[in-house]
């Protein structure tokens, strides 16, 4: 769509303002530098964390300091119609250029989510208060929540919750797991993931909330360690 050149037009002064081929002329010159100006207008929107996609979200991750590509593949996330959890709308397709080991370049949607993370985790203060926040910030809008326990040595667990009645994406769930959302004081090791397998609170001893249940009503989850 054209810009609007009314802003050139009505600077024709009086004497040629009655010229219809003039103003024309003048409109048509200037249509140019309406269209460009308008598209150098939006292009500060188009790297906005909102609008980016594809290459200008590329861009957004260089200047924020993290990659689509990854150094080790996820594997375990690809659409299969014979494996639970990775069937219609849960598994990820595998691509033209992706290796059948695993997925080693990050859609648009779980890139945005590594981008905002590593913003957030600059912006830490670290404290375990701030850690809550800033991850409740990055996965409440996704559905989910996140336990933090503090082994007082050094250690710590990430326990990743489901807040609706669909279980974790399978996507973010590998790159939870993996290690690439992460949020730590430096020299702290994060030892284990925990994520739910199937609906309902996690099995916890001691706690009993709308996340935590004990026996017989608390899931057992699936644990990683790293």
């Amino acid at each position: 769509m054209s810009a609007d050149v009314t802003q050139y037009t009505d600077l024709i002064t009086s004497e040629h303002i009655s010229k219809p081929n003039f103003v024309a002329m003048v409109g048509q010159t200037c249509q140019a530098w309406a269209d460009l100006t308008q598209l150098l207008n939006s292009i500060p929107g188009l790297y906005d964390l909102v609008n980016a996609v594809g290459a200008q979200l590329d861009v957004v991750g260089q200047w924020v300091g993290v990659t689509r590509k990854l150094e080790e593949p996820l594997t375990g996330v690809y659409f299969s119609l014979d494996v639970a959890g990775l069937g219609l709308d849960q598994g990820v397709l595998q691509g033209p250029y992706d290796p059948t080991s695993g997925l080693v370049s990050l859609p648009d949607a779980q890139y945005l989510l590594l981008i905002s993370a590593k913003i957030l985790n600059n912006q830490w203060d670290g404290s375990v208060p701030g850690a809550y926040t800033l991850l409740n910030t990055l996965f409440n809008p996704l559905g989910y929540q996140i336990a933090i326990e503090d082994h007082a040595n050094l250690t710590m667990g990430l326990a990743l919750l489901t807040l609706t009645s669909a279980l974790p994406d399978v996507l973010v769930t590998a790159m939870f797991t993996n290690g690439l959302l992460d949020v730590k004081p430096v020299g702290v090791r994060i030892t284990t993931y925990d994520y739910q397998t199937q609906l309902g609170p996690l099995f916890a001893l001691d706690v009993e909330n709308s996340l935590f249940a004990g026996l017989d009503v608390g899931a057992f989850g699936l644990s990683v360690l790293n």
